[in-house]
């Protein structure tokens, strides 16, 4: 019997032995009625139920909540923050700032007067490091749930109607959560490859290479995008020999060509090795290690490479298995994505979808963004999100980030621009703490001066790219940028300089 029936049903028997006075039998309908209330029953209809407790999702159902909207959040996890704060963008960040304190110590320090007999990794420490920061901020967004008052149910959850969802909670048992409002949320998970099977072992996805026991001897990486040479940075860093195989002629596609090249010679200049144009045929792990087989991905001879462990990284997929889409009616494309209007809205009447179910950059601030906007359209206010202005971060050492048209795209549009450069090796600050690889370009309508994109290769490049945003989200001109006072010295100064050297000419090259 359900938990809230033995209740009501216990509240009878008591009541029984009362008196019949008006007083009492108020006083148990009133205790009865806060107790439903406190485990949201599910009889009770949400204004907004959000399936899916990550980026997207928490921060869809706090500002429902904070709207004035009663809210559900659903997440199968157990713990809230989705792929990028449980087995991804968070615990990777904290293992390369780690990694990157190693390197420093037994490559730079010594540099800088800081001389010590040995250095040693404590490979246990570093990932208790990165599972408290994970943990913490789980937590975090619990309270934020109690705070703003969001119910928070832990099960994996299915459509049975547009208006309701079945929950197999993670304690073993099933309850219904109806919702006038119902947003998808649940994200995207590792895309496979035919013939590997991930084992989190040897074979491993972004999510077991952030849980290995021991640091490889040798790393192959599938897939050289974003995740893939943040991982092989990491591992790397601390003593791995990696080679990345990627079936594109050139890494992180979606980057500037010109910012890529200089990108891929600073990661070789670490000693990470490079196979592109080049695909997976065959995998063997009947030895103690993995064998790939690989050929040219035109065809050619083949030719064996062998690892301790390979991270497969060839990309991710919409996460849409088992929630019912199909029997309600949910429109998907070819690729499993749920197709949206400008409103977030799904072609089913009260269902909406964000973040990486969806077309667009499958980014956790991208998701963030979305969740917002769609909660404000549900609520009868304005929300919007340009995905030509979300920034994007390879965040590697130097990191590289941008936003906007590469030059390629600006070309291929036929508008005549202008490009201004400015190197770090000519920014006081990064000469001053000796991490002086990387350059700021600008791209602008050369008739207009509008900025049309910024990429930016450098140390810390994740934190100086928001000036552009900033800029391009307010159609700004290089002559805008460039004629605002930046503190010296600071990185951010490159920046001024290459909205110089766009529009007229630098000063300090």
């Amino acid at each position: 019997m359900a938990l809230a029936s033995l209740v009501r049903r216990k509240a009878y028997l008591l009541s029984r032995n009362l008196s019949n006075s008006p007083a009492d039998a108020l006083k148990y309908s009133f205790s009865l009625s806060n107790f439903s209330r406190g485990f949201a029953s599910g009889s009770e209809e949400n204004d907004v139920v959000v399936i899916g407790g990550g980026p997207g999702g928490y921060v869809a159902a706090i500002k429902a909540a904070q709207l004035g909207l009663k809210t559900t959040c659903i997440e199968k996890r157990g713990t809230l923050g989705g792929t990028c704060l449980n087995v991804g963008c968070i615990p990777s960040k904290a293992l390369l700032h780690s990694s990157h304190m190693y390197h420093e110590a037994t490559h730079s320090f010594a540099g800088h007067g800081v001389k010590f007999s040995s250095v040693e990794i404590d490979l246990p420490a570093m990932m208790a490091q990165k599972d408290k920061a994970v943990s913490n901020l789980t937590r975090g967004i619990e309270g934020l749930f109690k705070k703003n008052k969001v119910n928070y149910v832990k099960g994996y959850g299915k459509f049975i109607s547009p208006s309701e969802v079945s929950v197999d909670t993670i304690e073993g048992g099933s309850t219904v959560v109806k919702g006038k409002n119902i947003i998808i949320a649940t994200g995207s998970d590792v895309k496979s490859l035919p013939g590997i099977t991930i084992d989190e072992k040897r074979i491993v996805s972004s999510t077991g290479a952030l849980a290995l026991q021991e640091v490889p001897k040798k790393l192959i990486v599938i897939g050289a995008g974003y995740i893939g040479l943040e991982m092989g940075s990491v591992w790397g860093r601390l003593g791995s020999e990696v080679t990345v195989v990627e079936f594109a002629p050139d890494i992180v596609p979606s980057m500037d060509a010109e910012i890529r090249k200089q990108f891929q010679r600073s990661l070789e200049k670490q000693k990470m090795k490079f196979m592109l144009k080049t695909k997976v045929v065959g995998v063997d792990t009947s030895g103690n290690g993995v064998k790939l087989t690989v050929e040219p991905a035109a065809g050619g001879d083949q030719t064996t490479l062998e690892a301790d462990v390979v991270l497969v990284s060839a990309g991710r997929s919409p996460f849409t298995a088992g929630l019912g889409l199909e029997k309600i009616g949910v429109e998907t494309d070819k690729i499993g994505r749920i197709l949206v209007n400008d409103r977030f809205a799904t072609n089913v009447a009260g269902v909406y979808a964000i973040g990486d179910v969806i077309p667009g950059p499958m980014l956790a601030h991208k998701a963030e963004e979305d969740g917002v906007a769609c909660v404000e359209f549900i609520a009868g206010k304005h929300g919007h999100v340009d995905y030509d202005k979300v920034p994007g971060v390879v965040y590697t050492h130097p990191e590289v980030a941008s936003v906007g048209k590469t030059e390629e795209q600006v070309k291929a549009l036929g508008v005549d621009y202008r490009v201004g450069k400015f190197p770090f090796l000519a920014n006081s600050r990064a000469k001053a703490i000796d991490d002086a690889e990387g350059i700021v370009k600008i791209l602008a309508d050369k008739e207009t001066d509008k900025i049309l994109g910024v990429h930016i290769m450098a140390p810390n490049a994740g934190e100086l790219i928001h000036e552009a945003v900033l800029a391009i989200n307010y159609d700004a001109s290089s002559e805008d940028i460039a004629r605002v006072c930046h503190a010296h010295p600071t990185m951010s100064e490159a920046l001024k300089e290459a909205a110089m050297a766009t529009y007229d000419k630098p000063i300090h090259i």
